[in-house]
């Protein structure tokens, strides 16, 4: 039931939305992976991003998908109030499953989510794709190799722009509207994975947060520290509202700063990276990244590392039950705002 340990994968997919072509592509371009349906509420929408991507056939039913069809593995990408119940169907079927984020509606029944899964003995991944961005991989290996020497700082400040004025957001993804907790829980925690990644456990937090656009339901700007076990410190400065330099602002969706006692990374809106030592001089650090979907092809790198553990049996970053230590400091964060205090986690 949780690892697949063949060479081929059939999956059968849940969702035609804004973000699923990603998820489409990325499959398409793994050798020995296929998706062999796709399944949504309203099938006619979907006849185009079927015919697309190659997927031979569209359903209306999910469940009637999953048992003509019986996949190796699902992918469910459709929004949080849905997730639960196509979580169930698969965990019925004894069926490995990746879901979406935000992976629930709330901790309490992303919790029941993963114990559904986990009851089963289905493996669940989280579709948690930031932390596969190139430049934070980078990073990443960066830090593993000692560039940084004592690694002490990161801040991110995040600047998409896609959020001013009536019309925010209806034109990709309008349910962002409606989301009574929307910049910590749809898009900070991105950024609470990828601290975590590239820092280490958080030990406490302190956030205070507000809404700028009052034709949404939930806050869109805010500030985050973050106090690390290892005694290292984080600041996520984000608001949706304004943009900033780059070409196209949903790339990065903003700038970082990587700072140890041996020096500075520095991410810009273009996905460059730039280096600096300590008291010495800015130069471009290069490395090798593809430009093309979403930022940096995350998407496709997530799915090469999915894809690996379900056919070779490599370690899983992203499982649900690793997954809700994110949720449990999205929480955190929104009781110290709350409240007005640091909250340990």
């Amino acid at each position: 039931m949780g690892k697949i340990l063949k060479k081929s994968v059939r999956i059968a997919a849940i969702g035609a939305g804004y973000f699923s072509r990603f998820h489409y592509d990325g499959w398409r371009r793994i050798e020995g992976a296929e998706v062999v349906a796709l399944a949504v509420r309203h099938p006619e929408r979907a006849q185009r991003l079927a015919a697309e991507f190659g997927v031979p056939k569209v359903y209306g039913d999910v469940a009637q998908m999953l048992d003509e069809t019986k996949p190796d593995l699902i992918d469910i990408i459709t929004p949080p109030d849905s997730h639960l119940e196509y979580v169930r169907m698969g965990a019925e079927r004894g069926l490995p499953m990746i879901c979406q984020k935000p992976l629930a509606r709330t901790l309490e029944e992303a919790r029941e989510l993963v114990e559904v899964a986990e009851g089963a003995g289905a493996t669940l991944a989280v579709h948690e794709n930031f932390r596969f961005m190139p430049w934070y991989q980078e990073a990443y290996r960066l830090i593993q190799n000692g560039r940084f020497g004592s690694l002490h700082t990161i801040a991110f400040r995040l600047r998409p722009g896609d959020g001013q004025g009536p019309r925010a957001y209806l034109e990709r993804q309008p349910y962002f509207q409606k989301m009574e907790r929307f910049l910590v829980h749809e898009t900070a925690i991105h950024f609470i994975d990828t601290f975590r990644f590239l820092m280490g456990e958080v030990k406490r937090v302190f956030a205070w947060l507000r809404r700028m656009n009052p034709v949404i339901a939930g806050e869109d700007a805010g500030y985050i520290l973050f106090d690390f076990v290892n005694g290292s410190s984080g600041i996520f400065d984000g608001n949706r509202l304004n943009d900033h330099v780059t070409d196209y602002p949903l790339r990065t969706m903003g700038e970082m700063w990587l700072e140890g006692s041996a020096g500075a990374l520095r991410l810009d809106g273009s996905g460059r990276l730039w280096w600096r030592p300590h008291r010495g001089l800015e130069e471009e650090h290069k490395y090798t990244w593809k430009n093309i979907n979403f930022g940096g092809d995350c998407t496709y790198n997530m799915e090469i590392h999915i894809f690996s553990h379900f056919t070779a049996g490599t370690p899983l970053q992203n499982d649900g039950r690793a997954y809700l230590r994110n949720l449990e400091i999205e929480e955190a964060v929104y009781r110290s705002a709350a409240e007005g205090r640091w909250v340990d986690v």
